[in-house]
């Protein structure tokens, strides 16, 4: 359900930008000058196909992707939509880890304005980032 929601999120941003910018007039009024970086990490599903063998990751992700490969298609193009959007999919590591090793900043800088990370979560990610700092 929650990928579904972030799905129609994405459309919605893509819709909006492209209104937005239809004339360089309006690009250059609206957008802002310093945008603020997103990034979505896709947890994998609850579902499990394949258990008791040593390839029974690798098998469910294969399935996983199949299962969701329109909403994932989508969620790719969205990262290449949005120059300051990342899309980070399933099986790239444990979500925890992702968040705290490679996407918590804690503090951004953009030509010496500096701004707070901020995250938004369902569940035990959020806390694990908020030690940092983040807030959430």
């Amino acid at each position: 359900m929650l990928f579904v929601w972030i799905s129609k999120c994405v459309a919605l941003c893509f819709r909006l930008l492209k209104m937005i910018l239809s004339t360089e007039d309006q690009r250059s009024a609206i957008l802002p000058k310093y945008k603020v970086p997103v990034d979505l990490v896709v947890d994998h599903s609850l579902q499990v196909d394949v258990a008791r063998s040593e390839n029974a990751v690798q098998a469910n992700m294969e399935l996983e992707f199949q299962r969701n490969k329109e909403r994932f298609g989508f969620l790719k193009w969205g990262s290449n939509a949005f120059d300051n959007m990342l899309v980070v999919p399933p099986g790239s590591g444990i979500v925890h880890q992702v968040n705290l090793e490679y996407l918590g900043r804690v503090v951004f800088n953009r030509e010496g304005i500096l701004y707070p990370d901020s995250v938004v979560g369902t569940d035990s990610h959020t806390t694990m980032i908020d030690g940092l700092g983040v807030a959430g």
